[in-house]
């Protein structure tokens, strides 16, 4: 599959992540006496990359998220060559999907971005009032773990065809985790989508929504790949058909 196709593919499926999780957390999570509250939109953000990793993970890799290319590039499973290609179609799809669900939520009476539109923040702006080092911290180990699980996942050694299972249930545990604490990103994309919206105090929290995750990312990859890869050796001796990119 050529680039472009796959940029295309992540345009599409980080723009279905960000309307789905955020879009669950701005229109249903407070939904008088029927919200999903925080359950809910952690299910949400899960479910929409469950999907697509089962839509388009066969042609792009179902990335969705800058931090997981970075972690798959120190990961040995992506070309580094292919990163800005992929961050710059994954950061279009969750301004799109961001204006979209902009147009469909000021269409209620008393909508206000000053309710945060589903954006991330620390200190004042962090929904438990965490501290700016402690959201850092979230956000890094949570990356992390992340990248492993998705490292692991598509390892050729693990049962072939509930990657992503694994990866989605993987990120709602994640954001059942840190929504009280940063209202979760561990995706620089979908942080930037709600906050170009919202500007003033989301823009400019937005680095630790860039920095944190790629950190985290790019650990996460390296330590799979030091740790847990197989040997090369090994590797040659009994290689199956190579992963491709969408399987990586």
């Amino acid at each position: 599959m050529n680039l472009g196709k796959r940029t295309t593919a992540e345009f599409l499926g980080t723009f279905w992540l960000v309307f789905g999780g955020c879009g669950s957390a701005v229109i249903a999570a407070a939904f008088p006496g029927l919200g999903i509250a925080f359950v809910g939109v952690a299910l949400a953000f899960g479910l929409t990359v469950l999907t697509m990793a089962f839509a388009i993970g066969h042609i792009s890799g179902c990335h969705l998220n800058p931090a997981v290319t970075a972690g798959l590039v120190s990961g040995n499973r992506f070309p580094a060559r292919e990163f800005l290609p992929y961050v710059v179609a994954q950061v279009m799809g969750a301004f799109a999907a961001a204006a979209v669900l902009f147009v469909i939520a000021r269409g209620k009476a008393g909508f206000s971005l000053a309710g945060g539109f589903a954006s991330n923040g620390y200190g004042l702006h962090s929904p438990g009032g965490y501290s700016a080092s402690a959201c850092f911290v979230a956000e890094v180990v949570l990356t992390l773990f992340f990248l492993i699980i998705i490292m692991g996942a598509t390892d050729r050694r693990a049962p072939q065809g509930f990657a992503p299972i694994a990866i989605g249930l993987g990120l709602t545990l994640i954001h059942l985790i840190g929504i009280p604490v940063t209202n979760l990103s561990v995706n620089p994309a979908r942080s930037t989508g709600p906050a170009l919206f919202v500007g003033g105090w989301a823009l400019r929290q937005l680095w630790m929504f860039w920095v944190a995750p790629l950190i985290g990312g790019v650990l996460g990859g390296l330590l799979y790949r030091l740790v847990f890869a197989e040997p090369v050796a090994q590797v040659e001796a009994g290689r199956a058909p190579a992963l491709t990119a969408a399987k990586a």
